[in-house]
């Protein structure tokens, strides 16, 4: 199977590796070219000097950017990758964007006969890198069956949520409830602090009951040690807030924890947190 990719941050990056290494065809494009130079000395595989030209002659072309914008900038256009699909093959976005954006491409692809599949992720950098992301879609499912031998060389799990949207609506509940169990975990943690409790005998302990999650299993130790610069950034997680909060607007869905948090990341990112792990929250508490 021939693929393109485009997109080689901290998450595209590893997610083509892995389909290059299952044996496909790899084409990459990255607006900087030097990283897709980077990403073809470690894989072996081709690159592309546009979007367009990465994914002439491809079945599946997968983007991975930063927002909105950017999606339409690397899809759109005399250069972008629709410009350079032909009909029958399928574009799978796993950019964290809006539900509207990915119901504008949908048609926009359909009017060349071309599948479209929005499809963000879940799972952070070090799924990425260990193949083990969760994948949320949302389109047709003859589009879906054809790609998911794709989709599972990087991720643990997907699954088709509805139509073209879902996934993305998806992604934004995720969001809504990461948002409200990290701050709950930086309260608790601060709470323990204040209370002379020691911190890794406490997280032991809750851990095993209704408390636990992956976020304090996995976030616990660097937040008491008050480390933050690794993980999913501050900036990110407003990014998808807004996203969500945005949505809720339109669909009157009352989100108050969610946005209180984001307000607090924004109190984080006036610290200098903008590219801090969702974990520093608790920054709020000790650092002030």
């Amino acid at each position: 199977m021939k693929v393109a990719f485009i997109g080689l941050g901290v998450m595209g990056y590893p997610m083509a590796g892995h389909l290059k290494n299952a044996g496909m065809q790899v084409c990459v494009y990255n607006r900087s070219q030097e990283k897709a130079r980077q990403w073809c000395e470690q894989y072996g595989g081709e690159m592309a000097s546009t979007p367009a030209a990465a994914a002439q002659d491809c079945e599946v072309v997968l983007v991975c950017v930063g927002n909105d914008d950017d999606v339409r900038q690397v899809v759109l256009g005399d250069s972008g990758a629709l410009a350079g699909m032909a009909a029958g093959a399928t574009l799978v976005d796993h950019t964290t964007a809006s539900a509207s954006l990915a119901r504008e491409l949908a048609q926009l692809a359909a009017q060349q006969q071309i599948n479209f599949l929005d499809a963000p992720v879940s799972g952070g950098q070090a799924g990425a890198e260990n193949g083990a992301l969760t994948v949320m879609v949302g389109g047709e499912p003859d589009a879906y069956d054809a790609v998911k031998v794709v989709l599972g060389r990087y991720s643990k799990f997907s699954k088709l949520l509805g139509p073209v949207g879902s996934g993305q609506l998806a992604k934004m509940v995720n969001q809504i409830c990461i948002a409200g169990i990290v701050q709950g975990l930086a309260e608790g943690l601060n709470f323990a602090i204040k209370a002379g409790l020691d911190g890794e005998a406490l997280i032991e302990t809750i851990a095993k009951g209704a408390a636990g999650s992956w976020q304090m299993e996995n976030r616990y130790k660097t937040m008491l040690a008050d480390e933050f610069e690794f993980g999913f950034a501050v900036d990110w997680m407003r990014k998808d807030l807004g996203i969500a909060l945005e949505e809720a607007e339109s669909n009157g869905a009352e989100l108050p924890v969610a946005q209180l948090v984001d307000s607090f990341y924004a109190e984080v990112q006036a610290m200098g947190g903008g590219r801090w792990d969702t974990s520093s929250l608790l920054t709020r508490f000790t650092r002030k």
